[in-house]
């Protein structure tokens, strides 16, 4: 237990010293820039906080793309502070393009930050809500029947027979007659069942 409190410590100290010395020199390079007062030591601030906003989206798991790309401008800004004030730039006269750089991070800081935190991840949850939806089928509305099916009449077996003289009665009724036929006179002329004359008329 002694032993992980004193790694986190150590830790903890470092961490507090580097962001000093990044937070100081953030400063410097922004008063060198022309913004002094509050101004210059909002310039750290900013940076800090874009990084720290990076690095929670990237822990987040969704839109690493971008939160990648604020991530190293906003580390670009902090080192290249950090360099800047080793001696390789004279702060006594800083050169245009520096204080383009510093004039224009405000705006860059703060449309970093407000993609970063109005771009809301997605949950596991919502991932599977989604998928539902589209692998799920609508379902079709039923579709009525165009014309109801008449019931089916039970089939009514005819001797042979009876259809031989049933054609003959209707041939003779033909050549008297000139016209064929009907189901009526031939149930009369025969004397069966309404089903039966007209299970004949279907095989003459």
């Amino acid at each position: 237990m002694r032993t992980q409190l004193a790694r986190l410590d150590a830790v903890l100290v470092q961490a507090l010293i580097a962001a000093a010395l990044s937070f100081a020199h953030i400063h410097d390079v922004a008063v060198a820039a022309g913004q002094d007062g509050w101004k210059a030591w909002a310039y750290p601030v900013s940076v800090d906080l874009l990084l720290v906003a990076a690095w929670r989206r990237l822990r987040s798991g969704s839109a690493k793309g971008a939160a990648w790309c604020w991530f190293v401008i906003a580390l670009a800004a902090s080192l290249g502070a950090n360099v800047a004030t080793a001696g390789l730039l004279d702060l006594g006269n800083v050169p245009a393009w520096l204080r383009i750089l510093v004039a224009g991070w405000p705006a860059v800081a703060f449309l970093g930050g407000t993609l970063l935190a109005h771009s809301a991840p997605k949950t596991a949850d919502d991932v599977e809500v989604i998928e539902d939806q589209e692998h799920e089928p609508e379902p079709e509305p039923p579709v009525p029947p165009a014309i109801e099916a008449p019931p089916e009449r039970p089939t009514v077996p005819v001797p042979a027979a009876l259809i031989d003289h049933a054609r003959k009665v209707a041939a003779e009724h033909h050549t008297r007659t000139g016209t064929p036929m009907d189901v009526t006179t031939l149930r009369a002329r025969l004397g069966v069942p309404a089903p039966m004359a007209e299970a004949i008329a279907a095989h003459l």
